[in-house]
């Protein structure tokens, strides 16, 4: 599967809140950094990150590009508050084996009526 392709699934086990799908999509040690939080290595802390944020809030991704680059696919995504990111995903084998994410935290945080971190 190409990674644009991977890309373009892992969106819609995303917006299905589906962490177990989206899980699926990576490699057992696969690394997901979201640079507004840390670090998280394999398969089964990045599910768990999923579903912990699934918890706590709606999530939605609409697709604006996907473009790929050899093994990198990169998505760049908004949601129906206004929040824009993008992503970038190493896919080797058919499976993510790592993921860069950039987004806005604090604006992510007030849009979901959520607590801000202490200073």
């Amino acid at each position: 599967m190409h990674p644009k392709e991977l890309v373009t699934r892992w969106v819609e086990a995303f917006n299905a809140a589906d962490a177990e799908a989206i899980a699926a999509f990576y490699a057992e040690d696969a690394v997901n950094h979201q640079v507004a939080e840390s670090l998280v290595q394999g398969r089964d802390a990045i599910r768990d990150m999923f579903a912990r944020e699934f918890a706590s809030a709606e999530m939605v991704c609409i697709v604006e590009n996907i473009f790929e680059d050899g093994e990198w696919a990169i998505l760049e995504w908004k949601d129906p508050l206004g929040l824009r990111g993008c992503g970038f995903f190493h896919v080797q084998n058919d499976r993510i084996v790592f993921q860069r994410g950039y987004w806005d935290k604090l604006s992510f945080l007030r849009m979901h009526g959520l607590p801000l971190p202490a200073e």
